[in-house]
């Protein structure tokens, strides 16, 4: 029916009728908390480029991952800054890593949180590469070895789920075997498969002191004008045993999110990186826009592009929200 016998802002008129009508529904189970432990400090230490996001010392992390699980929120990812950063990340598949021993106090006093682990090398090398080098370039196969080696320590030391977020080839088949051979055949992988070389990791890069000391990530993260390559991407991660595949960053890459859930069926992530959760504090403080407003729009974007789950800084403020109503 034309106008104005159909008329469109009648379902529009007042909240409770919006939200009746409402087609993408946000809710704190979607989120994923990125939670950060370090090994070199002693207190909670802000991450100036994150508001309101810290580094936690192993003491006191599980306090954090514990105001996620209150929150609602089923699962945290966790990234460590280790003691000591060497050439191959020798830190990353230690038992007394400062990953594999948070997991071991969070799983302790938290049992039924979901912990996820980034599987990189990024924050342990003293390059701050994602890989191993060999003459100057990542080594591809030498680095997938580490992070097989590294993705079963994580298990052994009690997580649920295992992320690697270093864009080699072959690394998820590398992971799925060495974990299937170790006695993890039950421990999922949820694989960073379209991990694009954005400008928008700035500020974590910061929080885990993993700037590259030459060069970039170029060479093995994703060019981002490529959009048919994401999803030759998504797929070999698929074919090789992945359990559920990620799009990162998010808020520039919906394209891409929209694309992978048309074609695929397997559980898919997004990560609502540290530049974006940056960009909408900064608007904030400067009085741009509200933050819950603003926050929650995007979120609410990024689940309407066809993400199940969405990594984000403001997990624990939109899970409030959400609950405010």
């Amino acid at each position: 029916m034309p106008f104005p016998e159909m008329r469109m802002r009648r379902l529009r008129r007042t909240p409770l009728l919006r939200r009746l009508v409402r087609e993408t529904m946000l809710h704190p189970s979607d989120f994923i908390y990125p939670v950060f432990v370090s090994d070199v400090i002693s207190s909670p230490e802000p991450i100036p480029s994150m508001p309101g996001i810290s580094n936690y010392p192993l003491a006191m992390v599980v306090e954090e991952a514990a105001r996620a699980f209150e929150a609602g929120i089923p699962a945290i990812l966790l990234f460590g800054t280790p003691g000591q950063k060497d050439a191959s990340g020798s830190d990353s598949v230690s038992d007394e890593g400062i990953i594999q021993r948070a997991i071991g106090e969070i799983k302790a006093r938290l049992p039924d949180l979901t912990v996820i682990t980034d599987v990189c090398l990024c924050e342990y090398t003293d390059h701050g590469h994602c890989g191993i080098i060999k003459q100057g370039y990542v080594d591809n196969d030498l680095t997938i070895a580490q992070l097989a080696r590294q993705a079963a320590s994580h298990a052994e030391a009690g997580a649920d789920m295992v992320a690697p977020s270093d864009m080699m080839d072959g690394r998820v088949e590398a992971i799925r075997s060495h974990l299937d051979n170790e006695g993890f055949e039950l421990t999922p992988i949820m694989a960073y498969s379209a991990k694009y070389c954005s400008a928008f990791y700035g500020p974590f890069r910061e929080a885990v002191d993993s700037a590259p000391q030459f060069g970039d990530r170029s060479t093995y993260q994703m060019d981002p004008p490529n959009a048919r390559e994401a999803l030759r991407e998504i797929e070999e991660d698929v074919d090789e045993g992945a359990d559920i595949v990620m799009v990162k960053p998010a808020l520039a890459y919906l394209d891409i999110i929209r694309d992978a859930r048309d074609r695929f069926e397997l559980p898919l992530a997004a990560y609502n990186v540290s530049g974006e959760y940056a960009m909408v504090k900064q608007m904030a403080k400067a009085g741009l826009a509200e933050e819950r407003r603003l926050a929650l729009e995007i979120l609410t974007s990024i689940k309407r592009a066809g993400a199940d789950l969405i990594i984000t800084y403001h997990a624990l403020d939109a899970a409030a929200w959400l609950r405010e109503g």
